[in-house]
């Protein structure tokens, strides 16, 4: 069965942009979008299945992504009688296969000479970054690692191989 939402509250966005991440359905239109009732959508976020994000006053809005996360979950559940519990461990298992994915892409880019700049990000994530025209300028012998600090409280390791 395939399932096909329009999502007419907002300009079209690329799938993966920043507009499908962004939360913006409250939950009585993200539970009619997905075909479910909203106390549904308060059970799954209360076992962290779908975790919407949160308004100042703690209510909760449901980005795009999430909303084809719960017709996923809903597919999951009634299509191949998977119970909550085995449907998180796949949700969490998907997120990690993503998470290695990212890792992989920026160790392939490591290959490149041009990019072997990482700085880490407040979530922890590894981020890849081009190098600068300071950096290079620093003065810094080959096969030494310097912390130099940059913008947003994070740390940047400049790493040069020795040859």
């Amino acid at each position: 069965m395939r399932v096909e939402i329009v999502f007419d509250d907002l300009e079209p966005g690329a799938t993966g942009g920043s507009r499908d991440d962004e939360p913006v359905f409250v939950i009585s239109r993200a539970a009619e979008l997905a075909g479910m009732h909203p106390q549904t959508l308060r059970q799954y976020d209360r076992l962290g299945i779908v975790s919407p994000g949160r308004t100042t006053g703690r209510g909760r809005r449901y980005s795009r992504r999430d909303v084809l996360q719960l017709i996923e979950v809903q597919r999951l559940s009634q299509d191949e009688g998977i119970n909550l519990a085995g449907i998180k461990r796949i949700l969490d298992l998907q997120a990690e296969v993503r998470r290695l994915e990212h890792k992989v892409e920026l160790l392939a880019a490591a290959a490149d000479p041009g990019s072997r700049v990482f700085t880490a990000a407040a979530s922890g994530d590894v981020v890849a970054v081009r190098p600068s025209p300071w950096s290079r300028r620093r003065g810094h012998r080959r096969g030494e690692a310097t912390t130099e600090h940059v913008p947003e409280r994070s740390a940047l390791v400049l790493w040069r191989p020795q040859r």
